[in-house]
């Protein structure tokens, strides 16, 4: 983890941003009490808030850090040395700076354990990478294709199949290594070879997130089995066609195939009450401008979430700014407690904080109320998010936008 380069990610993301979540009520040189009653990194030294001398921070002796980054929210110490962790990487941006390291992840070297991703090792020949802690967003990552490109031109694509734990370390299952910094992108030998990269030295690098596909063929092509027919097409008499479970026309001409800027195909189907829904376990790319649908939610007791919100196991009355986010964006809950700004087609905005998760896998049940799965492009918003944009809520879906507030 020593040979660090400063690369940028592109991740193609959504109209929607999000904040750093934050329950603290003082920033420097405020009152507290605790250590909860300070902003970030800030801890109480003699009834204020102030830097944290651990971390060698300088927010109040210096300049503030800047909106949307990654702030430490605890320390790690190992062999005598103090460690930042992380439980977040700086906002995903079409452009967002990075760190390339180098790793060894076949069995023996000095990743641990296998990948999160496969539960299997990588051969220093495979052409793969692990993200930090944030950005492998609870291995929603998993399986996505990277484009890492040198500052000589040179470029390479890689694929998603573990974390750089920024949170733990020092222990066996992480080879004795410190957490991983949030800003991380730890490559194969492969990859640095790929790119012609001294590997002692520092280089550097930008890459963006290209879109998975595994498919082979699209209409009419040749196929053994459903993962080698593109989207929502299906292998039938050795040629991927329409699946007659979902009522898609892509090849007899009702719709095109969906592109890759599309960026979510269904994993699956669920029938329930004689109906036909697909299921995602992805959403559509996070940008700095994601459209979305917004729908309508009561997250109250007896409402129709179901139970209570992921995020915080409890209910929210009607009057609270509220949201749930599609399975894909919600992220194995990474983006829980976070702020985002909704905005309607006539330009009125909200901020509302994400505290549940809209299940684009499962429905038709208690828990979720006995609703059919969510769409994978979703922000479920509650009354108060829907009267604070002015909007019909006898309409119960509309078109907007959100973006990191």
């Amino acid at each position: 983890m020593k040979k660090s380069l400063v690369v940028y990610l592109s991740l193609l993301s959504s109209v929607f941003y999000f904040t750093l979540p934050s329950n603290a009520i003082s920033s420097c040189n405020g009152p507290c009490q605790t250590l909860d009653d300070c902003d970030g990194e800030l801890i109480c030294i003699s009834g204020k808030c102030n830097d944290d001398p651990d971390l060698g921070t300088h927010i109040c002796s210096g300049t503030s850090p800047p909106k949307g980054s990654c702030l430490s929210y605890r320390t790690l110490t190992c062999n005598g040395n103090t460690y930042p962790t992380y439980n977040c990487s700086p906002p995903e941006s079409s452009s967002t700076n990075a760190q390339l390291t180098l790793n060894n992840f076949s069995e023996g070297g000095n990743v641990g354990g296998p990948s999160e991703c496969d539960d299997s090792y990588h051969d220093k020949t495979e052409l793969v990478v692990g993200l930090s802690t944030g950005w492998y967003a609870g291995g929603s990552k998993c399986g996505q294709m990277i484009r890492i490109t040198a500052a000589s031109g040179g470029s390479v694509i890689a694929k998603v199949v573990d974390e750089c734990d920024s949170e733990s370390g020092c222990d066996s299952e992480h080879a004795y290594r410190p957490p991983c910094e949030s800003s991380v992108v730890d490559g194969s030998d492969a990859v640095w070879e790929a790119l012609g990269l001294d590997k002692d030295k520092e280089v550097d690098i930008f890459f963006y997130f290209t879109l998975p596909s595994n498919a082979v063929s699209s209409c009419d092509g040749p196929c053994q089995t459903l993962d080698d027919c593109d989207g929502q097409l299906i292998c039938i008499d050795g040629k991927c066609s329409d699946d007659p479970a979902l009522g898609s026309h892509t090849c007899s001409g009702g719709s095109s195939p969906s592109s890759p800027m599309d960026g979510c195909q269904s994993s699956g189907t669920l029938t329930c009450n004689g109906n036909t829904y697909p299921t995602y376990t992805c959403s559509p790319p996070e940008l700095s401008s994601t459209s979305a649908k917004l729908t309508l939610n009561n997250f109250s007791e007896g409402g129709d979430g179901g139970d209570p919100s992921k995020c915080d196991e409890s209910y929210h009355a009607d009057t609270e700014l509220v949201v749930a986010l599609s399975t894909g964006w919600y992220a194995g809950g990474s983006k829980c407690g976070q702020m985002i700004k909704i905005t309607a087609a006539r330009g009125v905005s909200v901020t509302a904080k994400v505290v549940d998760e809209c299940d684009s896998e499962h429905g038709c049940d208690s828990e979720h109320a006995y609703q059919p799965p969510c769409e994978n492009n979703v922000v479920d918003g509650s009354d108060a998010v829907w009267e604070a944009l002015g909007l019909d809520k006898e309409k119960g879906v509309e078109s907007v936008t959100w973006s990191m507030a």
